[in-house]
């Protein structure tokens, strides 16, 4: 992955983790596009070809919302992209992007949900809204963020959001996550989020098996100690849209990889690392098993603090 100065860092406190954090989104920037473009791509074509059933689900009746989604990424794209996308016999392409997707997508590969996540970096949820609330019905899900689409698929956002401390079912925050997606209308929202990895693994999934045991043996992702050589950052950038026909709601995932040791040469390092670390420090016991850093905490905290020191051992 990049070892430029990381993009997005919610972790200098604008995005605090376990909140909901929505905000305005400016339409024009609804989808990110950068110098990975054509090898995310490449990696969805191959988890398509590998993992089909894990990486897309749809249920029957909801190929015309599909459909709605890949049209109005189709204008977004060419209207903001025009360097990168130009319209084909069969839609818009990538310029210079290999064709096809590898293989059958679980006996869909003709879904425009697949077509539309073909085209971006951004992973593809739609969510509808029915007696039992706003359930997930399809979705292209290559980069998960450890959790399971096949365990979520069909389950309305309290069960989904049952695993996370404070956001499952009776919940304050799952009533009012309800009730944000119940008055969304016209206009795009977006929030981030971000965890600790011990590589560069777009595909991350978990299930609830392994999320509980994780929780209960509580292993360290660093046996070795040094969290600077093998800590990534992941940050999801979140987005929420209700699309006008349909009235479903399209949440988008963007996930951006840096190594924990950028922000060591980043020109603000020193309050980021400082925000970062104390953030860390204020998760209660089960926050960090959530975010799967209930054995690296201090040793996270620490590296951190040293780098905002401006300490050259964070820099080794």
């Amino acid at each position: 992955m990049s070892v430029r100065a990381p993009i997005h860092t919610p972790y200098d406190g604008s995005s605090k983790l376990f909140t909901i954090g929505l905000k305005p989104l400016d339409p024009g920037r609804w989808i990110e596009v950068d110098e990975h473009l054509k090898s995310y791509l490449a990696e969805k074509r191959r988890r398509y070809a590998e993992i089909p059933d894990r990486v897309f689900v749809e249920e029957e009746g909801t190929r015309e919302a599909q459909r709605e989604v890949l049209d109005l990424l189709d204008a977004h794209l060419l209207a903001n992209f025009p360097e990168i996308y130009r319209r084909s016999s069969s839609g818009i392409e990538v310029i210079g992007a290999t064709e096809g997707i590898g293989g059958p997508v679980g006996g869909s590969s003709d879904a425009p949900l697949v077509a539309a996540s073909l085209l971006v970096q951004e992973d593809l949820i739609l969510m509808r809204r029915d007696e039992s609330g706003w359930r997930l019905v399809a979705g292209s899900l290559c980069f998960p963020s450890s959790w399971s689409l096949i365990e979520k698929f069909g389950r309305p956002l309290q069960q989904i959001h049952a695993p996370v401390p404070g956001f499952g079912p009776a919940t304050r925050f799952a009533d009012l996550i309800n009730r944000m997606f119940d008055g969304l209308q016209g206009q795009a929202v977006e929030r981030y989020n971000w965890s600790i990895q011990a590589d560069d693994t777009l595909y991350h999934p978990l299930s609830n098996i392994e999320r509980i045991d994780r929780a209960t043996n509580r292993p360290t992702r660093f046996p070795d100690g040094d969290v600077n050589a093998h800590a990534f950052i992941r940050v999801e950038r979140q987005t929420l849209r209700k699309l006008p026909v349909s009235r479903d709601i399209l949440f988008t995932i963007r996930i951006h990889l840096d190594p924990l040791k950028v922000l060591a040469h980043h020109p603000d390092r020193a309050a980021l690392a400082a925000s970062f670390a104390a953030q860390i420090l204020t998760l209660d016991a089960a926050q960090l098993d959530y975010k799967g850093l209930t054995a690296d905490r201090d040793k996270l905290a620490e590296s951190l603090k040293i780098m905002a020191r401006g300490n050259d051992e964070s820099l080794s």
